[in-house]
């Protein structure tokens, strides 16, 4: 079995904003940077045996301190970047309504399944995730890895992981802190069919330090 500690990147320049940043390359805040530093100091006093992060800036830049700090080298993978939201990319929910209401609304009522106008839809996302969290966990049996990826996406992996609809990602996963950890087990058979079979999600949304700075939760 092998232990994935899953963590969201720092805080981006549209945060502040809840603008949807998905394959974007958005840069992080000077707060965002901090709060990679604080992960890097967490980090440190951990058992992780390799970091990888998404190939978006913000995930390397948030992972960079904590690689550092293990003396690791910092993998990339592309495949973990976050879901792709087309036209709404760099959009408020309010400026979709304006900008395209009717396909907005479809994705509001069905998240992981209906794309934005041009995007990726969630299950497409978790497809091309969930292969490449096959490979890295097959190079490390046994091993805890650190995995700075994205909010979106993340909550996607858990719902299918725990074999829930992808639609109901947002009601059951509400948000995730930045640089928070989720902490998932994943068995060399990752085959959901079977009744105990899969991945086990062992803690959610957790600190990385009762004092680490925080930015306020988004909702897409």
């Amino acid at each position: 079995m092998t232990t994935l500690l899953l963590a969201r990147h720092g805080e981006t320049a549209w945060h502040a904003e809840n603008r949807y940043a998905g394959s974007t390359d958005v840069a992080l805040t000077e707060l965002g940077i901090s709060q990679g530093e604080q992960l890097g100091r967490w980090a440190k006093t951990q058992p992780i045996d390799a970091v990888y992060a998404s190939d978006l800036s913000r995930a390397v830049i948030t992972a960079t301190p904590a690689a550092t700090a293990l003396g690791l080298p910092l993998r990339i993978e592309p495949a973990l970047r976050e879901v792709h939201f087309g036209r709404g990319e760099g959009l408020t929910s309010a400026e979709m309504r304006v900008t395209f209401p009717d396909e907005a609304a479809r994705f509001v009522a069905h998240p992981g399944t209906v794309p934005l106008p041009d995007g990726e839809s969630g299950e497409d996302a978790v497809a091309r995730a969930w292969g490449a969290l096959e490979s890295i966990t097959a190079r490390h049996p046994d091993g805890t890895l650190l995995v700075v990826m994205h909010s979106t996406l993340m909550r996607l992996i858990l719902c299918r992981s725990l074999r829930i609809p992808l639609d109901r990602y947002r009601t059951t996963f509400p948000s995730v802190a930045n640089v928070a950890i989720t902490t998932v087990a994943w068995n060399a058979d990752t085959d959901i069919s079977a009744d105990f079979n899969g991945p086990a999600l062992l803690g959610y949304n957790v600190p990385t330090a009762p004092t680490a700075p925080t930015s306020p939760p988004e909702t897409n």
